[in-house]
């Protein structure tokens, strides 16, 4: 059986055009892939911890902490990391907001990064150790980044996800892109239709 992660993370409701993206591309699959096992978590209804020096150390020795507060964050940190492990198909909705990826996103990922299960030091260098997983991060922007583009040297969200999920070994990485939607309703309409067409390009399994 297959399993897929569907993540959101717009901070918007019913006008989040990453929220409308992932929701067809994650039912494109659904009907495609036989028993697709879906898991969804929504990062911005329910934010994950932040990292803390109290986490990140209690996370590092492996023991359980007085603190009833940083006990529960750290069964819910490695319940996120356990469930992004588990699935096959990593489907990711990542508004820019600030040239980056919404605070929530990057709370959840700190999560997936923890030495000796999804990365090692070694003398050569650091090793990722998440293998066989695909990702796919529906990627918004109110202006337009990709390309030979003024604006280029502005984004920080596809570099920082690409080097994040890179770092942990992951090399089945691809963006779907819905651009400039904060540019106008006709703009916003043309980007929607762009990314739809991404999205029927993309195989199932």
């Amino acid at each position: 059986m297959t399993g897929l992660l569907h993540i959101d993370s717009s901070i918007l409701a019913e006008g989040s055009v990453s929220r409308l993206l992932t929701a067809e591309l994650v039912a494109r699959f659904g009907r495609e892939i036989p028993g697709l096992a879906i898991t969804y978590r929504d990062v911005a209804a329910s934010t994950p911890p932040i990292l803390s020096s109290a986490h990140f150390f209690a996370r590092a020795s492996g023991a359980e902490p007085d603190d009833p507060q940083l006990r529960a964050d750290l069964a819910l940190g490695r319940e996120l990391l356990d469930e992004f492990l588990a699935a096959d198909i990593v489907v990711i909705g990542a508004p820019m907001y600030n040239f980056s990826v919404p605070t929530q996103l990057r709370a959840w990922i700190d999560h997936l990064v923890v030495p000796g299960r999804t990365f090692a030091y070694t003398p050569s260098g650091i090793q990722g150790l998440v293998s066989g997983k695909r990702i796919i991060v529906v990627s918004t922007r109110g202006n337009v980044y990709a390309g030979d583009v003024p604006r280029a040297p502005f984004d920080h969200q596809e570099a920082y996800l690409r080097t994040a999920f890179g770092n942990i070994g992951v090399s089945d990485l691809a963006f779907v892109r819905a651009e400039g939607v904060g540019l106008g309703e006709a703009q916003k309409g043309k980007a929607i239709e762009a990314a739809r067409r991404d999205i029927s390009a993309l195989r199932a399994a």
